[in-house]
C-alpha cells in the first residue's frame, strides 16, 4: 500500500509518500509545496491545489492520510488552513483517493505509543521507523510522514477502532 501523508497549511503543505508492505516502512518520497507570503491567496490556494495534482499523479497513492483540522485560539489561520485542506481534499477527490484523518494526539499515539509525546518525540520516532538520516525539514514534512505512518499502524486494525471509542481524537 502506498500512503501520502499531508500535513496541512497555507504557507507550508508537508508531505510524504511511504510503501508499507506488511510490518515494513518504506520512504519513496517527501517534500513540502510552499506558497510565499504575502501573495494573493487565492493564487496560493491555485499552487497547492496544482503542486497536490501533480504530487497524487507522480505517487500514485492508494490512499491520503490528513491531518484533522483543529485550532486553539487564531480563528483567522484555522480559517485559511481550512481552505487549503479543502483544496487539498478536492485534488484527493477528483483522483479517487480515500482520505483518512487523524488528529495531533492520534499520530502521537500511533507512533510514540505516548498521547502527549513532544513534537521533536514524534519526529524522532518517525526517522527510525522510516530508517532515516535525519529528520526531515521543514517540521512539516516530517509530520506529514508521521501522518502516513499513522494511518499504517491505525487502518485495518483494532488501533483506530479503540481510539475512537476512548475518544482518542
Amino acid at each position: 500500500m502506498v500512503i501520502l501523508g499531508i500535513d496541512p497549511g497555507y504557507a507550508i503543505v508537508g508531505w510524504g509518500v511511504i510503501e508499507y508492505q506488511g510490518i515494513r516502512h518504506k520512504p519513496i518520497a517527501f517534500g513540502a509545496i510552499t506558497t510565499e507570503a504575502h501573495t494573493d491567496f487565492n493564487f496560493r490556494l491555485k499552487k497547492i491545489y496544482d503542486d497536490m495534482v501533480e504530487l497524487i499523479e507522480r505517487s500514485k497513492p492508494d490512499v491520503m492520510s490528513i491531518e484533522k483540522l483543529y485550532f486553539n485560539t487564531n480563528t483567522t489561520t484555522a480559517i485559511y488552513v481550512a481552505e487549503a485542506r479543502g483544496v487539498i481534499l478536492l485534488a484527493a477527490q477528483q483522483a479517487g483517493i480515500p482520505v483518512y484523518e487523524y488528529t495531533p494526539l492520534q499520530v502521537k499515539t500511533a507512533v510514540t505509543g505516548y498521547g502527549k509525546a513532544l513534537k521533536p518525540q514524534v519526529q524522532e520516532m518517525t526517522r527510525r521507523l522510516l530508517h532515516l538520516k535525519e529528520v526531515p525539514k521543514p517540521d512539516d514534512t516530517a509530520d506529514a510522514l508521521a501522518l502516513a505512518l499513522t494511518h499504517t499502524q491505525a487502518a485495518g486494525t483494532n488501533l483506530r477502532e479503540t481510539m475512537m471509542k476512548r475518544g482518542i481524537k
